[in-house]
């Protein structure tokens, strides 16, 4: 499950793509509606394994 910070960090980013006129709200409310589907389908446990990987790959880096 992703954790309550990243989903803090994601609305975060979108609101500001969407105030500086980078992101449209049309275009934030289908990535939204995109995520719900994709969260629901046979493909999230592949999504999810993919970033829970990079995730793993990043955090292991030394700055």
């Amino acid at each position: 499950m992703i954790s309550l910070s990243a989903i803090v960090l994601l609305l975060v980013l979108a609101w500001i793509f969407v105030r500086n006129g980078g992101l449209k709200f049309s275009h934030a409310l289908v990535c939204v509606l995109l995520g719900f589907y994709l969260a629901s389908s046979s493909m999230a446990a592949t999504i999810h394994d993919g970033l829970t990987a990079t995730a793993a790959v990043v955090g292991s880096l030394n700055p």
